[in-house]
């Protein structure tokens, strides 16, 4: 003990500091996010595009998260996950001005393809920060970046749905790069001053098995399929958290008559079901297990999500909403803690990008299916990969290494859990 405690307290100050700045982030993009999603439906009238224009039109997006997805991980490694991190906040904010200035489904794809470079940009290093913070603290504080995430979404949510009535897409989206970079130039500078805390973790408890250098190379083909596993029950679940913040406040309005104020209500009710329900996580994972977590949110937003895409009417389907959120709340961090306790930062890696891929893919996907069937049908899409997820970890639990996972994750009493390193080992991602 005295050997982890006496490095860690000269640097208390400068990781609160640290993590004080990081949550700021993971909360401006939740909220620059859900204030673009609010603003779809106008957009949409703007541009004059049908579901599938749109929905080609949002695949820019995806395009262009997955392309700087894959880069920005080595871009960290070279240059560190903090001043990527402010960089992309950057051309995010900056990049929230371009949809409203678009007047045709391919100009919109094309300037989606740079909010899309800059999100995916933000959230790879955002993470990749949050997981070296999280080893230095010694503390399983993931989740609470998470709720910033979702805090941040019901806040732009809701202030985009007060402003709808009364301001044009072109203002409302312009107000909102200029608070992305106010906001970055108050928290970016935290981030640029103090290097990242990886240097200090060697004091601290072992990494997981799979995150080794010996280790690494022995990874069985098993091990690496599990990752997998874990990293579709992510895309299963993400792809309900994009699908429903790019087309939730168009189905209320377009299907059940809702003024669109209320229908930009629907994506701050979720996002707030959402923060409430990972607030709640950490206790939530030490009374059920990690396994019991995952398939009771999956069963949980199946049944939420079909009630809020078939409901008959407004409230009802709000009221869906809301337990989708619940349900999918802890499923993407389970999943991702899982692959990482694994295969250690590569799992992180993968299950991390399937899941901001179904995230990303899910709204034009939902677009196509509106097209050729209903947009409440397509919507019914997110119950089904929500179940898939639940079947999906309920079937991996046998497997010994998930076994091992979840007695290293929930063996020992809460007390004694809290008190150890063992939950900053599975948080590491």
């Amino acid at each position: 003990m005295p050997l982890i405690n006496k490095p860690s307290s000269p640097l208390t100050p400068s990781l609160t500091r640290l993590r004080i700045a990081l949550t700021v982030f993971f909360a401006l993009d939740g909220f620059l996010f859900a204030g673009w999603v609010v603003r779809i439906p106008a957009i949409k009238e703007q541009t004059g595009a049908s579901a599938s224009d749109l929905g080609l039109a949002l695949l820019g997006v995806s395009a262009g998260a997955v392309v700087t997805m894959t880069l920005t991980g080595r871009l960290c490694a070279r240059f560190g996950s903090h001043p990527l991190t402010v960089a992309a906040a950057v051309l995010l904010s900056l990049s929230m001005a371009l949809p409203a200035q678009t007047h045709s489904a391919l100009a919109l794809g094309l300037v989606l393809l740079v909010f899309g470079a800059a999100y995916g940009g933000i959230n790879v290093a955002m993470n990749s920060a949050a997981v070296d913070l999280v080893a230095a603290l010694r503390r399983p504080v993931m989740p609470s970046f998470h709720a910033a995430f979702s805090l941040g979404g019901m806040i732009g949510a809701g202030l985009g749905g007060l402003v709808a009535a009364g301001l044009s897409p072109a203002s409302h989206l312009l107000v909102l790069t200029a608070a992305g970079l106010v906001v970055t130039a108050v928290a970016g500078p935290v981030l640029l001053r103090h290097p990242s805390p990886t240097a200090h973790e060697d004091t601290g408890p072992a990494p997981p098995p799979g995150a080794r250098g010996d280790d690494r190379a022995r990874l069985s083909g098993r091990t690496r399929r599990l990752v997998v596993v874990f990293g579709v029950i992510a895309l299963c679940t993400a792809y309900g958290e994009g699908a429903l913040a790019d087309w939730g406040a168009l189905h209320l309005e377009q299907d059940l008559g809702a003024h669109a104020g209320v229908a930009a209500a629907g994506y701050s009710l979720f996002a707030l079901a959402m923060t409430a329900g990972r607030l709640s996580g950490t206790t939530l994972l030490e009374r059920l297990g990690q396994t019991r977590t995952l398939v009771a949110g999956g069963l949980t937003a199946a049944v939420g999500m079909l009630l809020g895409s078939l409901a008959p009417t407004v409230w009802l389907a709000l009221l869906g909403f809301a337990v989708t959120g619940l349900g999918l709340a802890n499923i993407f961090p389970v999943a991702v803690a899982r692959a990482g306790a694994l295969a250690g930062p590569s799992g992180v890696a993968t299950a991390s990008t399937l899941g901001y891929g179904g995230m990303l893919l899910g709204p034009p996907a939902i677009g196509f299916l509106a097209d050729w069937f209903s947009l409440p049908v397509a919507l019914t899409t997110v119950a089904v990969l929500a179940a898939v997820a639940a079947v999906i970890g309920f079937a991996a639990r046998r497997t010994p290494a998930v076994q091992d996972s979840e007695a290293r994750a929930g063996s020992r009493p809460p007390a004694a859990e809290r008190a150890s390193a063992e939950p900053c080992r599975t948080e590491r991602r």
